[in-house]
């Protein structure tokens, strides 16, 4: 199967929202009851930002509109969520495996199951995307959240929630190839109206997204990240983890070592007598040394002098 992608289309989309309560109802989701208590805070959008219960937002970037628009103001919407990206560092720095790439359409698998709770995605991720919250019994262990891509779908001939809810066409979903393909006409259908700074946004940015975007005003006005790069987070972590292996090697072989060389040993319980300065074995009576009762031999040496024969010992 070829690589898939959502393609968003913000010439088209009306933030009508339709799309995060597919979202959320598809995958099961919480949203919140209670009263809007908060004072406006001069936006429309609704969250302000994706959470632990909440995977995709329609972001609201209001702008002043161009001159000669019959409009007073320039919205330039966008899809946030989970980009999917190819050279994702999420997946890179991930320890338990809840994070992957899924083999048949790209985009970033996620196992909620395995994840620890270690956070480390939520530093790599360029796009400021995973998020936690607390699950389980009495809401003690915390796990990632994040867009899924909708795969159980996926997988049975479906397109993600998101796509199969929105009127106006603004998300599409099909081969990679064939959305960013229609992502160019459209980009090419904009500028020759006038938007001179519409572009393709997703096609190579780290690696390749698998949600492809046509933003009608360019990439800043529309909050999105301008030439996204792996956080330094992913270098560190797998500087790490060869010496993080070596480390457990070195100490995995010295525990060997000290097992292999205290197969055998058996402690003497010894006894100074001071009138003949002779030290006996207490089990056996046999003298040990003659004279002081100081020892001068090592930890070593005892252990090796009581190894058995064949393990490096020596017989009195």
């Amino acid at each position: 199967m070829a690589d898939k992608a959502i393609l968003y289309d913000s010439s088209k989309c009306t933030a009508c929202k339709g799309c995060q309560v597919a979202c959320k109802c598809w995958n099961d989701l919480p949203s919140p009851t209670g009263k809007n208590e908060n004072v406006f805070s001069g936006s429309y959008q609704n969250p302000p930002d994706i959470n632990g219960i909440t995977r995709m937002i329609i972001t609201l970037e209001e702008h002043d509109a161009p001159e000669g628009s019959l409009k007073p103001v320039a919205w330039a919407f966008n899809r946030r969520s989970c980009k999917h990206c190819a050279d994702a560092g999420c997946v890179r720095v991930c320890p338990s495996g809840a994070l992957s790439h899924d083999e048949e359409t790209g985009f970033v698998r996620l196992e909620r199951s395995k994840c620890i709770g270690c956070q480390y995605c939520s530093s790599a991720c360029p796009f400021d995307v995973p998020r936690y919250e607390e699950s389980g019994p009495l809401s003690q262990r915390t796990t990632v959240e994040k867009c899924t891509g909708c795969l159980d779908r996926v997988a049975e001939g479906m397109a993600p929630a998101c796509v199969s809810t929105c009127q106006p066409n603004a998300l599409r979903f099909g081969d990679r190839d064939e959305m960013i393909a229609l992502a160019h006409e459209r980009v090419a259908y904009l500028k020759e109206r006038g938007f001179s700074d519409a572009c393709v946004y997703g096609e190579t940015e780290m690696g390749g997204l698998h949600v492809i975007s046509v933003l009608k005003y360019g990439v800043e006005k529309h909050g999105e990240v301008v030439s996204p790069k792996m956080s330094p987070t992913v270098a560190m972590q797998e500087v790490m983890k060869p010496v993080t292996a070596i480390g457990t090697g070195l100490t995995v072989a010295g525990l060997a070592a000290m097992f292999a060389l205290g197969v055998g040993y058996k402690r003497r319980t010894l006894a100074y007598n001071p009138d003949t300065q002779d030290t006996i074995d207490v089990n056996t009576g046999e003298v040990v040394k003659h004279g002081d009762g100081q020892d001068e031999l090592s930890v070593k040496e005892h252990i090796l002098e009581n190894l058995p024969l064949g393990k490096g010992g020596r017989h009195e």
